[in-house]
Protein backbone atom coordinates (compact mmCIF):
# COMPACT_ATOMS: atom_id res chain seq x y z
CA UNK A 1 0.00 0.00 0.00
CA UNK A 2 2.88 2.28 0.29
CA UNK A 3 4.13 1.80 -2.82
CA UNK A 4 0.99 2.87 -4.27
CA UNK A 5 0.65 6.04 -2.21
CA UNK A 6 4.23 6.88 -2.94
CA UNK A 7 3.10 6.52 -6.91
CA UNK A 8 -0.13 8.63 -6.46
CA UNK A 9 1.99 11.25 -4.81
CA UNK A 10 4.84 11.06 -7.80
CA UNK A 11 2.13 11.65 -10.03
CA UNK A 12 0.71 14.70 -9.00
CA UNK A 13 3.59 17.26 -10.43
CA UNK A 14 1.98 15.69 -13.52
CA UNK A 15 -1.78 16.59 -13.25
CA UNK A 16 -1.05 20.45 -14.16
CA UNK A 17 0.06 19.13 -17.45
CA UNK A 18 -2.85 16.37 -18.14
CA UNK A 19 -5.16 19.28 -17.19
CA UNK A 20 -3.98 21.47 -20.14
CA UNK A 21 -5.62 18.02 -22.60
CA UNK A 22 -8.72 17.83 -23.76
CA UNK A 23 -11.64 16.67 -21.37
CA UNK A 24 -13.90 14.54 -23.68
CA UNK A 25 -17.84 16.28 -22.71
CA UNK A 26 -20.06 14.26 -20.72
CA UNK A 27 -21.82 13.13 -23.58
CA UNK A 28 -21.48 12.75 -27.21
CA UNK A 29 -23.61 12.20 -29.76
CA UNK A 30 -26.09 9.63 -29.19
CA UNK A 31 -25.03 9.14 -25.55
CA UNK A 32 -27.26 9.58 -22.57
CA UNK A 33 -26.11 11.83 -19.58
CA UNK A 34 -29.07 11.90 -16.35
CA UNK A 35 -29.16 13.17 -13.24
CA UNK A 36 -30.59 10.25 -11.29
CA UNK A 37 -32.92 11.54 -8.00
CA UNK A 38 -31.55 10.83 -4.63
CA UNK A 39 -31.06 11.82 -1.36
CA UNK A 40 -28.13 12.44 0.60
CA UNK A 41 -24.54 13.82 -1.14
CA UNK A 42 -22.22 12.14 -3.37
CA UNK A 43 -18.58 11.47 -3.58
CA UNK A 44 -15.49 10.11 -6.00
CA UNK A 45 -12.84 7.52 -6.86
CA UNK A 46 -9.28 6.48 -7.84
CA UNK A 47 -5.41 6.52 -8.18
CA UNK A 48 -4.50 9.43 -9.60
CA UNK A 49 -2.71 12.54 -10.72
CA UNK A 50 -4.79 14.80 -13.24
CA UNK A 51 -6.63 18.04 -12.04
CA UNK A 52 -8.56 18.60 -15.17
CA UNK A 53 -10.84 22.26 -15.55
CA UNK A 54 -13.76 21.07 -16.28
CA UNK A 55 -17.81 20.87 -14.81
CA UNK A 56 -19.55 18.97 -12.91
CA UNK A 57 -22.41 16.82 -14.71
CA UNK A 58 -25.57 17.58 -13.27
CA UNK A 59 -29.22 17.72 -14.70
CA UNK A 60 -30.26 16.11 -18.23
CA UNK A 61 -27.85 16.09 -21.37
CA UNK A 62 -28.12 15.16 -24.62
CA UNK A 63 -25.41 15.48 -27.46
CA UNK A 64 -23.06 16.65 -25.26
CA UNK A 65 -24.86 19.47 -23.55
CA UNK A 66 -25.62 19.38 -19.97
CA UNK A 67 -28.57 21.74 -17.70
CA UNK A 68 -28.76 21.94 -14.06
CA UNK A 69 -26.69 22.83 -10.79
CA UNK A 70 -23.31 22.35 -10.09
CA UNK A 71 -20.63 23.26 -12.59
CA UNK A 72 -17.47 23.63 -10.80
CA UNK A 73 -15.78 26.92 -10.36
CA UNK A 74 -12.73 27.86 -12.09
CA UNK A 75 -9.00 27.83 -11.18
CA UNK A 76 -8.82 30.46 -8.38
CA UNK A 77 -12.89 30.50 -7.42
CA UNK A 78 -13.91 29.75 -3.88
CA UNK A 79 -16.07 27.06 -3.17
CA UNK A 80 -19.02 26.59 -1.29
CA UNK A 81 -16.85 25.87 1.58
CA UNK A 82 -14.25 28.59 1.40
CA UNK A 83 -11.75 26.27 0.39
CA UNK A 84 -10.29 28.17 -3.36
CA UNK A 85 -8.23 26.07 -5.75
CA UNK A 86 -5.10 26.46 -7.08
CA UNK A 87 -4.01 28.47 -10.47
CA UNK A 88 -5.51 25.51 -13.01
CA UNK A 89 -7.58 23.11 -10.77
CA UNK A 90 -11.13 22.94 -10.56
CA UNK A 91 -12.69 24.42 -7.14
CA UNK A 92 -13.84 21.00 -4.68
CA UNK A 93 -17.22 19.77 -6.23
CA UNK A 94 -20.07 20.44 -4.36
CA UNK A 95 -22.97 18.14 -6.48
CA UNK A 96 -24.74 15.24 -4.26
CA UNK A 97 -26.69 13.58 -6.80
CA UNK A 98 -26.25 10.37 -8.25
CA UNK A 99 -24.89 10.01 -11.98
CA UNK A 100 -25.86 7.89 -14.91
CA UNK A 101 -24.05 8.38 -17.92
CA UNK A 102 -25.40 5.46 -20.91
CA UNK A 103 -23.13 4.61 -24.34
CA UNK A 104 -22.73 1.44 -26.02
CA UNK A 105 -19.40 1.39 -27.75
CA UNK A 106 -18.81 -0.81 -30.38
CA UNK A 107 -16.23 -2.89 -28.40
CA UNK A 108 -16.28 -2.83 -24.64
CA UNK A 109 -12.85 -1.19 -22.81
CA UNK A 110 -10.81 -3.52 -20.48
CA UNK A 111 -10.78 -1.50 -17.14
CA UNK A 112 -7.16 -1.25 -16.07
CA UNK A 113 -6.79 -0.17 -12.73
CA UNK A 114 -7.11 3.05 -10.45
CA UNK A 115 -4.93 6.08 -9.62
CA UNK A 116 -5.91 7.84 -6.50
CA UNK A 117 -4.32 11.75 -5.47
CA UNK A 118 -4.94 14.62 -2.73
CA UNK A 119 -6.14 18.04 -4.28
CA UNK A 120 -6.89 21.23 -2.55
CA UNK A 121 -10.34 20.60 -1.13
CA UNK A 122 -11.09 17.46 -2.97
CA UNK A 123 -9.77 13.52 -3.71
CA UNK A 124 -9.19 12.47 -7.03
CA UNK A 125 -9.64 8.88 -8.39
CA UNK A 126 -8.94 8.05 -11.66
CA UNK A 127 -10.33 4.61 -13.27
CA UNK A 128 -8.49 3.64 -16.11
CA UNK A 129 -9.63 2.33 -19.35
CA UNK A 130 -8.46 0.53 -22.44
CA UNK A 131 -10.52 1.15 -25.25
CA UNK A 132 -13.02 3.76 -26.12
CA UNK A 133 -15.07 5.99 -23.08
CA UNK A 134 -18.37 3.29 -21.76
CA UNK A 135 -21.37 4.15 -19.70
CA UNK A 136 -21.04 4.51 -15.80
CA UNK A 137 -23.17 5.29 -13.10
CA UNK A 138 -21.72 6.69 -9.89
CA UNK A 139 -24.44 6.74 -6.71
CA UNK A 140 -24.31 6.12 -2.38
CA UNK A 141 -24.90 2.77 -1.61
CA UNK A 142 -25.75 1.83 2.34
CA UNK A 143 -22.15 -1.01 1.92
CA UNK A 144 -20.48 -2.39 -0.53
CA UNK A 145 -20.61 -6.04 -1.42
CA UNK A 146 -18.66 -8.34 -4.28
CA UNK A 147 -20.84 -8.94 -7.27
CA UNK A 148 -22.53 -11.94 -8.36
CA UNK A 149 -21.38 -13.51 -4.45
CA UNK A 150 -23.25 -10.95 -2.54
CA UNK A 151 -20.35 -11.55 0.02
CA UNK A 152 -20.04 -7.82 2.49
CA UNK A 153 -16.79 -6.44 0.87
CA UNK A 154 -15.52 -5.67 4.89
CA UNK A 155 -14.23 -2.30 5.01
CA UNK A 156 -16.10 0.21 7.15
CA UNK A 157 -16.65 3.63 6.36
CA UNK A 158 -19.12 6.46 7.01
CA UNK A 159 -20.00 6.43 3.68
CA UNK A 160 -20.05 4.77 0.17
CA UNK A 161 -19.69 5.20 -3.19
CA UNK A 162 -20.68 2.78 -5.80
CA UNK A 163 -19.19 3.01 -9.55
CA UNK A 164 -20.27 1.13 -11.99
CA UNK A 165 -18.65 0.50 -15.54
CA UNK A 166 -20.77 -0.81 -18.30
CA UNK A 167 -20.25 -2.10 -20.80
CA UNK A 168 -17.08 -3.02 -19.92
CA UNK A 169 -14.45 -6.11 -18.48
CA UNK A 170 -11.64 -6.17 -16.49
CA UNK A 171 -10.20 -9.64 -17.69
CA UNK A 172 -9.19 -10.60 -21.31
CA UNK A 173 -10.50 -13.14 -23.34
CA UNK A 174 -8.35 -15.97 -21.81
CA UNK A 175 -9.83 -14.87 -18.86
CA UNK A 176 -6.87 -13.21 -17.01
CA UNK A 177 -6.99 -9.77 -15.35
CA UNK A 178 -6.34 -6.59 -16.94
CA UNK A 179 -6.70 -4.60 -13.74
CA UNK A 180 -3.48 -3.88 -12.26
CA UNK A 181 -2.04 -4.22 -8.70
CA UNK A 182 -4.27 -5.31 -5.59
CA UNK A 183 -8.29 -5.51 -5.48
CA UNK A 184 -8.39 -3.36 -2.11
CA UNK A 185 -6.18 0.13 -2.23
CA UNK A 186 -5.81 1.97 1.07
CA UNK A 187 -6.08 5.24 -0.60
CA UNK A 188 -5.44 7.35 3.11
CA UNK A 189 -6.60 10.28 1.77
CA UNK A 190 -8.80 13.02 3.63
CA UNK A 191 -12.35 11.65 2.53
CA UNK A 192 -11.25 8.59 0.08
CA UNK A 193 -9.75 6.11 2.44
CA UNK A 194 -10.34 3.02 0.65
CA UNK A 195 -10.81 1.79 -3.38
CA UNK A 196 -12.30 -1.26 -4.09
CA UNK A 197 -12.39 -3.09 -7.41
CA UNK A 198 -16.08 -5.56 -6.61
CA UNK A 199 -17.21 -6.97 -9.70
CA UNK A 200 -16.21 -7.81 -12.81
CA UNK A 201 -19.58 -9.68 -13.96
CA UNK A 202 -22.02 -9.61 -16.87
CA UNK A 203 -19.99 -6.74 -18.59
CA UNK A 204 -20.11 -4.57 -15.57
CA UNK A 205 -16.93 -3.70 -13.38
CA UNK A 206 -17.45 -2.41 -10.33
CA UNK A 207 -15.55 0.05 -8.18
CA UNK A 208 -16.39 0.84 -4.53
CA UNK A 209 -15.21 4.20 -2.92
CA UNK A 210 -15.08 3.68 0.96
CA UNK A 211 -15.41 7.31 2.49
CA UNK A 212 -14.87 9.07 5.70
CA UNK A 213 -18.20 10.70 5.21
CA UNK A 214 -20.56 11.91 2.38
CA UNK A 215 -19.66 15.33 0.50
CA UNK A 216 -19.98 16.75 -2.83
CA UNK A 217 -18.61 14.58 -6.14
CA UNK A 218 -18.20 15.37 -9.35
CA UNK A 219 -17.73 12.79 -12.49
CA UNK A 220 -15.32 14.10 -15.37
CA UNK A 221 -15.13 11.47 -18.23
CA UNK A 222 -11.40 12.13 -20.17
CA UNK A 223 -10.25 11.21 -23.68
CA UNK A 224 -6.52 9.84 -25.00
CA UNK A 225 -6.65 7.78 -23.31
CA UNK A 226 -9.71 7.10 -21.66
CA UNK A 227 -10.52 7.53 -17.78
CA UNK A 228 -12.77 8.61 -15.75
CA UNK A 229 -12.06 10.76 -13.19
CA UNK A 230 -14.17 11.34 -9.95
CA UNK A 231 -13.42 14.45 -7.31
CA UNK A 232 -14.72 14.08 -3.90
CA UNK A 233 -15.01 17.23 -1.88
CA UNK A 234 -12.77 16.94 1.68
Amino acid sequence: MKTSRALALALVPIAATIACGSAASGGGAGDTVAQVTSSGTGTGTGREGTPVAGTSTTGTSTGGTSTGAGASAGSGTPAANGVAAKPGEPAPPTGTKPIKVSRNPAKPPKVTGVRFAKHTGFDRVVIDLSGPMTGYSVAWTDKLIHDASGDPVGLSGGAYLQVRITPAFAHDNAGASTWKGARQVAANLPNVRHIVNNGDFEGIVSVGLVLARKAGFRVLPQSGPSRIVIDVAH
